[in-house]
């Protein structure tokens, strides 16, 4: 179970890192998201840079008392995150601008509704399948 609160703070930041990756066309920037969501991915949202910042910075500063929640749809939203970054990557590393801006403007756009809204995409697809299995 982890902080409800730490996935949408980290989309915030996420959304703030893929602006100025579609602004600049850098690949270094969106190869640092990439590493972000791969971390997230792999070895769970928890153990993510961007989590290390919350904790670190912004949890301290709110209410003790939070929602928690399953870690493993916001691993798959992160999974899924990587799999756009990764796209976004090959795009940016081969000069495939099309293919860099749609891959991160799918990304931005999944992590702008859980910032902003508090929905979370992969999350919803991760729900979807577990109702699926169960079928």
């Amino acid at each position: 179970m982890i902080d409800a609160r730490g996935p949408r703070w980290s989309a915030g930041l996420t959304s703030i890192v893929l602006i100025i990756a579609l602004i600049t066309r850098s690949p270094i920037v969106i190869i640092i998201q990439l590493v972000q969501f791969g971390i997230g991915a792999f070895a769970g949202p928890p153990k993510s840079p961007y989590a290390w910042l919350y904790k670190r910075f912004v949890q301290p500063r709110l209410s003790k008392e939070f929602d928690s929640e399953d870690v493993h749809p916001p691993q798959f939203a992160q999974f899924v995150g990587f799999i756009f970054a990764l796209l976004a990557t090959v795009g940016a590393l081969s000069h495939l601008w099309l293919l860099f801006t749609i891959a991160t403007s799918f990304a931005l756009f999944a992590a702008f509704l859980n910032s902003a809204f508090g929905y979370c995409l992969g999350c919803k697809m991760y729900l979807l399948g577990v109702r699926l299995r169960r079928v």
